[in-house]
């Protein structure tokens, strides 16, 4: 178990805290792999006062200055990459090739930023009426980032990376679930040698989350989790138009199966849309809406014969590992409960070798004839399958949701493509 008392990065330090243990562990094997105490109010608020007290100086630095700490942040992250691809493996469940790729993304999103940032700002100058008119774009201030356990890397990386390059600074809180490797990624911005200040970490559960985006001297809140937690973000902001806010949050996402006559492809990629990172990603197929067909009939029936044989574990044999701990494992199972009892037919159902870990074989569960169904986004390996008449009423079914995330086709016709595309 690693143990890291001094558990907080505030103003360029590593700090302790007296704030209520956390720890996390391996979802594979139950291993606890790092301990300590959380931020509590008066962390939260040196955070932000040291992210404060940096931002005057960070701002004022030039674009080429501040790219060139996130260059030597790149190149930490390319040092470490075997280390910091383990830490995910281990502390999401993730298969050790797969989180290998979340650090590549990592290294990715800083050319990605830097594109970004040369596309969408810079000066304009103008006259009107002899009035000279300059067009200009300025940092905003101190960000709080709030972090996920399924990419705990990747995804606040994709906060940061650009908040930094255009001369804000930050305040990350990783989540509960993942704390370890939210603790290696900012000692890569220390190795950087970021001015002290510049990017704070505060380590916590929910009520840290809370204290954070409640803080007085943020000016805005970046956020990637689940609906749940954005609504409550949404609703602690109302009435504060002075902060940003940006809430990337799930989706109850549909696939449409049109006509498509490599049946093999259609299979290998409905799998790879829905069951990827143990169905832990926002952009997961949830839903499969498949025209009615003799075609498709053979399809589905393919379907539930590949998934049945998906391996599942915790080595780079197994294309899924766990879902994240035993309360989200309980949680998919008790969903595809709810749509049995509401008439929904399993075609393969999830099930658990062993309940004590939250290895997860992902089901297959025809909804068509249930009543009730709730639109809700279940963050596991189900794939939900719906029958229809035709692709109108496939778009229909598509978009009857509330969620807004993403959303597929699989045809091989291009008229098909070409009504779906404006209508989703």
């Amino acid at each position: 178990m690693q143990e890291n008392k001094e558990a907080n990065f505030i103003g360029g330090q590593w700090v302790k805290s007296n704030g209520e243990v956390i720890h996390s562990e391996n979802p594979a094997s139950g291993e606890m792999l790092w301990q300590a105490a959380s931020a509590q109010l008066a962390d939260v608020d040196a955070a932000v006062g040291a992210a404060r007290a940096a931002f005057a100086t960070w701002r004022l630095l030039d674009f080429a200055e501040r790219e060139s700490y996130v260059a030597k942040f790149v190149d930490c992250l390319k040092q470490h990459q075997e280390e910091l691809a383990q830490a995910i493996h281990q502390e999401t469940g993730k298969p050790f090739w797969e989180s290998k790729t979340e650090i590549a993304t990592m290294i990715g999103k800083a050319g990605i930023s830097k594109a970004a940032y040369d596309a969408r700002t810079g000066e304009k100058e103008s006259s009107v009426n002899s009035i000279e008119v300059r067009l200009a774009h300025r940092p905003i201030g101190v960000f709080a980032v709030l972090g996920p356990y399924n990419f705990p890397g990747h995804l606040p990386n994709g906060h940061i990376i650009p908040a930094l390059l255009a001369g804000n600074t930050i305040v990350f809180k990783p989540s509960e679930l993942t704390p370890r490797f939210g603790e290696l990624m900012i000692a890569c911005w220390e190795q950087a040698g970021l001015p002290a200040g510049v990017v704070n970490l505060i380590q916590g559960a929910r009520d840290t989350g809370a204290a954070l985006v409640n803080a007085d001297d943020i000016n805005g809140v970046l956020f990637t989790g689940s609906s749940k937690a954005g609504h409550a973000i949404h609703k602690a902001l109302a009435g504060q138009p002075d902060k940003m806010l940006a809430l990337e949050m799930g989706g109850n996402n549909a696939l449409i199966i049109d006509q498509v006559a490599d049946e093999n492809a259609a299979v290998y990629t409905i799998i790879q849309s829905a069951f990827i990172s143990a169905g832990q990603r926002c952009t997961c197929a949830r839903r499969l809406i498949v025209v009615k067909s003799t075609a498709n009939e053979s399809l589905v029936k393919r379907l539930v014969e590949a998934t049945s044989k998906i391996k599942v574990g915790s080595d780079d044999s197994c294309f899924i590992g766990p879902v994240v701990s035993n309360a989200a494992a309980d949680g998919a199972m008790a969903f595809e409960a709810e749509l049995v009892s509401a008439g929904a037919k399993s075609l393969l159902a999830l099930s658990r070798d062993d309940t004590s870990r939250p290895f997860i074989h992902p089901g297959l569960i025809d909804v068509t004839g249930a009543s009730g169904i709730v639109d809700e986004e279940c963050f596991a390996p189900l794939l939900q399958i719906q029958w229809v008449d035709d692709l109108h009423a496939a778009v229909e079914v598509t978009n009857s949701t509330r969620y807004g995330l993403s959303a597929g086709l699989l045809s091989d016709n291009d008229t098909a493509w070409d009504y779906f595309y404006p209508r989703i």
